[in-house]
């Protein structure tokens, strides 16, 4: 394993397109495009890393994979009352469906569906009170207390995220929100600046590759039936209107975030998380994308076979 992703790692510092980093947010826009890093955790407790893994990045879209667990648990099944769970096949900051669809989100990944999903598990709370839950529960995942967030990143958000900010008060127009907007908005800037590393990452997703459970202790994080279900969803939605694309090439579920960052499941076998700060024209690592198409490709763990 460490051989494997030694190469892919040298292999991607050696490739000149590395995308754009995302420049509409402008914390983000200051990085370094140059930047790679891998880490995979097996169930066993085994983690390779190889790369700049202890360099920490905005998760960004990629927190909202915590945010559905924490829903779940929270609400169950009535949480699909509130957001669909179908592709969209729209840019992830889309707002054309949410006319078309009467305020529901198509799906949780979607920037629309992650402020619904954050309005939900909020329950009245103030945002502060949240925030500190969903840090704790990726804190708890990842074994780190040392995770936090990153405040700058968080404000240049609500500074600069004037559509996301028009999707909450168009979803609320339609009567979709039980909280107060500026409350939701605040959680769910915040809980995507959080700052992690690849090898943080990867363990806080490994119950999703361990029918659920958490691997150092045995007991469930979710049920098994629950994290299939959270995995289908990052195969089909987890990378916008790419995730087809995504599902082609690479086979495995996988989340993407605008920070570069990819977490992606190998169910029974690893957690995988990569970061390469450069993105393709629909919003997703390029390098971390092609990283993890190699990557199924050596280790054979595509979900269609080897």
């Amino acid at each position: 394993m460490q051989i494997i992703i030694d190469e892919i790692a040298s292999n991607m510092m050696q490739l000149q397109d590395k995308g754009n980093v995302a420049s509409y947010i402008p914390e983000l826009a200051k990085i370094d495009a140059n930047q790679f890093a891998i880490s995979v955790a097996l169930p066993n407790g085994e983690i390779f890393n190889a790369g700049c893994f202890k360099t920490l990045f905005s998760i960004q879209s990629i927190s909202k994979v915590f945010t559905l667990t924490l829903a779940l648990d929270k609400l169950g099944e009535t949480l699909w009352s509130r957001v669909g769970r179908e592709p969209s096949g729209d840019p992830f900051n889309s707002i054309v469906q949410l006319e078309h669809e009467h305020g529901k989100p198509r799906n949780p990944f979607i920037n629309a569906g992650a402020i619904a999903v954050a309005d939900a598990i909020m329950q009245g709370h103030k945002s502060s009170k949240m925030l500190a839950e969903i840090l704790h529960f990726v804190r708890f995942l990842a074994d780190d207390k040392s995770i936090g967030i990153d405040e700058n990143v968080a404000r240049c958000e609500a500074h600069s995220g004037a559509r996301n900010i028009s999707l909450a008060y168009f979803m609320a127009s339609f009567g979709q929100f039980e909280n107060p907007v500026p409350d939701v908005l605040n959680t769910y800037f915040s809980h995507c600046s959080i700052a992690m590393n690849t090898e943080q990452l990867a363990k806080a997703g490994l119950f999703l590759a361990n029918n659920g459970k958490n691997p150092n202790t045995g007991f469930p994080i979710v049920s098994s039936q629950r994290a299939k279900r959270i995995n289908a969803l990052m195969l089909t939605c987890g990378h916008y209107d790419g995730s087809g694309e995504f599902a082609f090439r690479v086979g495995l579920p996988g989340k993407s975030g605008v920070g570069g960052g990819i977490l992606a499941i190998a169910p029974g076998k690893a957690s995988i998380a990569v970061w390469s700060p450069g993105l393709d024209t629909i919003g997703n690592s390029k390098l971390g994308t092609y990283a993890l198409e190699l990557f199924a490709a050596e280790t054979g763990w595509s979900v269609f076979g080897d």
